[in-house]
């Protein structure tokens, strides 16, 4: 019997539509993972350390060499100096870091604002914590965010803003003014941040900039982010979080009592992976640029109005009519999986026409895609 509090959530979109994908035998542009492996030296790190007998736990924080690349990584790309034993913590994947992070931080009653739509982890994860999460509206056709409406949303019971930028569903990356702003109104109300930046390598149109990095954040901001999306290895759960060490603290009292520490040989893999070249992150940000405009053509070859993204791997298109209905007929249709935009939102019937295609895939199976959805 599952508890009240899991009740509302049910089976996750990705568990079924992925399921739908493997009994059709469709296409499986919904769940966003690459049907590539990541970079070949990386692999080889992470089969030598296999050989080399780090196979047991690895400490509570993470193991030394990927806690170090992790610091190493954030002064690099960032400015943004850590002590890699006390700010920073290396979680199951990134999800297992924003659920931690909101056991360890948030009392039974706070609220957490996220952006609406949302991961479809947030929620379960507030709800784990025993808070509200309270959603602020992205707008289309541009997924604009009004700051009005944030400084609305804030109460005396708000603790966190949950910020995801680059950010999924929409593929909207949020521009340094509208993340001033949101830094203005946490140092004004005293909040504290929980930034989701997994696709922060996978930016096509303007930067992304870490919240922490901007005027009396450091002090207040979790960053989070994981190898899985960057480096091709969404299979690995490989994550972490970085901030200030009392914050940082307070996500490993929670996750110590969740999975304490894995994947030991993958994390020293993870800390090669972090020192790769600038080539190799130009690349990956170019692959998929071609990859966005490849799959966005073809939808829009099908008459859908596309909204093209800024960043991540995700690409959202108006279908015209309901998407939930558009995307359980299109395996029969057309032989494609896609995910309806409306199961990541709090109200359904505003994200109604829009349905979320993945673009992470082999340029012959978006071919494929395109040439089944355009009926040919």
């Amino acid at each position: 019997m599952t508890a009240t509090r899991l009740a509302p959530f049910g089976t996750s979109i990705f568990t079924e539509m992925s399921a739908l994908a493997v009994r059709t035998g469709a296409i499986n542009l919904g769940q966003g993972f690459p049907d590539e492996d990541g970079p070949a030296a990386m692999l080889e790190v992470a089969a030598a350390a296999l050989r080399d007998g780090h196979n047991q736990y690895p400490p509570l924080p993470g193991v030394p060499p990927l806690r170090q690349a992790i610091a190493e990584h954030q002064r690099r790309f960032y400015g943004i100096e850590l002590d890699p034993d006390s700010e920073v913590q290396v979680t199951m994947g990134a999800t297992e870091a924003i659920a931690a992070a909101l056991l360890g931080i948030c009392e039974p009653g706070d609220e957490v604002i996220a952006l609406d739509p949302a991961y479809d982890a947030y929620a379960p994860a507030a709800a784990m914590a025993q808070a509200t999460l309270v959603r602020l509206p992205l707008h289309p056709p541009a997924w604009t965010l009004d700051l009005d409406e944030l400084a609305a949303a804030i109460g005396p019971r708000t603790r966190i803003v949950l910020l995801n930028t680059p950010h999924n569903p929409t593929g909207r990356v949020l521009t340094r003014a509208e993340l001033a702003g949101i830094a203005r109104l946490c140092v004004e109300h005293d909040l504290l941040a929980v930034t989701d930046e997994v696709y922060e390598h996978l930016v096509f149109e303007g930067e992304h900039v870490p919240l922490a990095t901007l005027p009396g954040m450091a002090e207040r901001t979790l960053t989070i982010s994981s190898l899985g999306k960057t480096f091709s290895v969404t299979g690995w759960k490989v994550g972490w979080a970085t901030g200030p060490a009392p914050l940082v603290a307070a996500l490993r009292a929670a996750k110590q009592f969740m999975t304490f520490a894995g994947a030991t040989p993958l994390q020293y893999a993870g800390a090669a992976a972090l020192r790769l070249g600038d080539e190799f992150y130009r690349g990956v940000t170019a692959e998929l640029v071609a990859k966005r405009d490849r799959l966005c053509a073809a939808l829009a070859a099908g008459g859908l109005r596309v909204l093209v993204p800024q960043g991540t791997y995700f690409a959202n298109a108006d279908v015209g009519e309901d998407g939930a209905a558009y995307c359980r007929e299109l395996p029969r249709r057309s032989g494609v999986v896609a995910i309806p935009t409306m199961a990541f939102a709090a109200e359904p019937e505003r994200l109604r026409p829009y349905v979320r295609f993945a673009f992470c895939k082999r340029a012959p199976v978006i071919d494929a895609a395109a040439r089944a959805l355009a009926g040919r």
